[in-house]
C-alpha cells in the first residue's frame, strides 16, 4: 500500500468516521486526481477523491460543486473535505456515464436532459468571479495541438508557411470565441463526465476547471463529443434546439441567430485542436496511450466544419494531408 493511500485511509477513519470499508478504483482521470468507490458494511457507497496537493487543488471543485447544486444541477454533494491533504468524500453518482449507455434509442432523452442542465448552469450561475477564458488561455490551449501532436507525436517539420497558416487559423478561432456572449463554462461537458444512473440526471462531474467564457463552448463539447459522434445533420438540429432554449432563457438573444452556427462550429474547432493536443500529451507525458484512438474523430470534426467555413479550409487541408494519414 502506498504512503498516499495510508494517509487516505487514516483520514477516512479519523475525520469521516468510516470503518470496515473497502476501496476500489472508481474511474480513470486525465489528470493527477484519483477516484475510489468506498463501500461500507451496510452496502452504502461513496466516492473518495485523492488529489495530491502539490499537483491539484481541491478548492475549485468544492466551490463549483456548491454553485452547481444551488443552480439545481446534480453535482456530487461534498460530505467531508481536507483541502490541505487533498481528500474529498463525495456522493456516489454511479458507475455508468453517458458514453457507456448512449444509443440511437435513448440519445434524444439523454441529450435533452444534458442540455437542460447546461441551460441551468448558464442561466443561473454568475460566472463573474471565475477565471476568464481569454485570448491567452485560448491560444495556450491550441498550442497543445502544435507542440504535442504535430511536433512531439508526429515529429512534423513545420515550415514558415505552415506556421503562418496555423497562426491565421488560431486568430480566426480566438476572434470568434471572444465575440460571443460570456457565461459559466463547465469546460469538459461531454459523455464521460455525465452520469446516467442518478435521480435528476445527468450527474455532472469534472467541473473544477470552470471559467467565464464563450456561450457555445459546452454545447459543442457535448454535441461534437471527442468520444462519440452522431450524424452532422442531427448535431445541427440539436444545436439549433439549444439556441432556441438559450434565447428563451435569456442566455442569448434573437439577433444572435445569424452568427450562432458559425460560433458553434469555430468554437468546436478550437476545442478539438486543444483536445487532440491533450490526447497526445497524455500519451507522451503521462503514459496514457488510450486516448490516441480518439484523435482521428476529434480532428475529423475540424475537417467537416471547414466545408462551410472558408477560413478553416487551409487548416482542414493540412490536417487531411499531413496529420490524419499518420495517426
Amino acid at each position: 500500500m502506498s504512503d498516499r493511500q495510508i494517509l487516505l485511509e487514516q483520514w477516512l477513519n479519523a475525520d469521516c468516521g468510516m470503518s470496515g470499508f473497502s476501496l476500489e478504483p472508481a474511474s480513470e482521470d486525465a489528470s493527477f486526481r484519483r477516484y475510489f468507490r468506498l463501500t461500507v458494511p451496510d452496502g452504502s457507497t461513496f466516492v473518495v477523491m485523492d488529489a495530491p496537493p502539490e499537483k491539484e487543488d481541491c478548492a475549485p471543485f468544492v466551490d463549483i460543486a456548491n454553485r452547481l447544486l444551488q443552480a439545481g444541477v446534480h453535482a456530487p454533494a461534498v460530505y467531508q473535505q481536507d483541502l490541505k491533504q487533498g481528500f474529498l468524500l463525495l456522493e456516489d453518482l454511479g458507475a455508468r456515464n453517458y458514453l457507456d449507455v448512449l444509443d440511437g434509442e435513448n440519445v434524444e432523452r439523454l441529450y435533452g436532459d444534458a442540455l437542460a442542465a447546461l441551460m441551468s448552469m448558464q442561466a443561473c450561475i454568475d460566472p463573474g468571479e471565475l477565471p476568464e477564458y481569454d485570448e491567452q488561455l485560448l491560444r495556450q490551449e491550441m498550442s497543445l495541438f502544435r507542440d504535442w501532436l504535430l511536433l512531439k507525436h508526429l515529429e512534423l517539420e513545420l515550415d514558415p508557411d505552415d506556421e503562418q497558416m496555423l497562426e491565421a487559423s488560431f486568430a480566426t478561432l480566438v476572434d470568434s470565441a471572444l465575440e460571443q456572449p460570456r457565461v459559466f463554462v463547465h469546460r469538459d461537458y461531454h459523455s464521460r463526465n455525465l452520469m446516467a444512473d442518478v435521480e435528476h440526471a445527468p450527474g455532472v462531474l469534472d467541473f473544477q476547471d470552470a471559467v467565464r467564457g464563450p456561450v457555445t463552448y459546452d454545447a459543442v463539447s457535448l454535441l461534437r463529443d471527442c468520444y462519440v459522434s452522431w450524424p452532422s445533420r442531427q448535431v445541427d438540429e440539436w444545436a439549433w434546439g439549444y439556441f432556441q432554449l438559450a434565447v428563451q432563457s435569456g442566455v442569448m438573444r434573437d439577433e444572435h441567430e445569424d452568427r450562432f452556427l458559425g460560433w458553434f462550429d469555430l468554437m468546436g474547432a478550437q476545442r478539438h485542436l486543444k483536445a487532440a493536443g491533450i490526447f497526445a500529451r497524455l500519451n507522451h507525458r503521462d503514459g496514457k496511450p488510450g486516448y490516441l484512438k480518439d484523435i482521428p474523430r476529434t480532428l475529423g470534426y475540424v475537417v467537416e466544419v471547414a466545408q462551410r467555413h472558408d477560413r478553416l479550409v487551409p487548416l482542414a487541408d493540412f490536417i487531411s494531408r499531413r496529420v490524419l494519414p499518420r495517426l
